[in-house]
């Protein structure tokens, strides 16, 4: 059966989501993870620490991860600043 929803890996990025890592503090000086992207296509990419191992295990009922996809975890700092550039339908 196929899937209702599969991500287009042809798709471009088109715009940061909230503030970058770098504002935020929660990261160094090297433009590295976290970070929240809109893409051209309207679906969204986080870039954040795999946590898929761990937190993995620990699911809550009806939860799952499928085998190509992975748990990734940003701070809650990323998650609010990135509230206002979020459309509300």
């Amino acid at each position: 059966m196929a899937r209702p929803w599969e991500a287009d890996p042809e798709t471009h990025f088109k715009r940061r989501i909230g503030k970058s890592p770098q504002e935020l503090g929660t990261t160094t000086d090297n433009p590295d993870c976290p970070d929240i992207w809109e893409l051209e296509n309207g679906d969204v990419a986080v870039i954040g620490r795999d946590l898929t191992g761990s937190l993995g295990k620990r699911l809550p009922d009806g939860v799952s991860v499928g085998a190509d996809e992975r748990l990734v975890v940003i701070p809650r700092s990323m998650m609010i600043a990135a509230k206002p550039d979020i459309p509300s339908v």
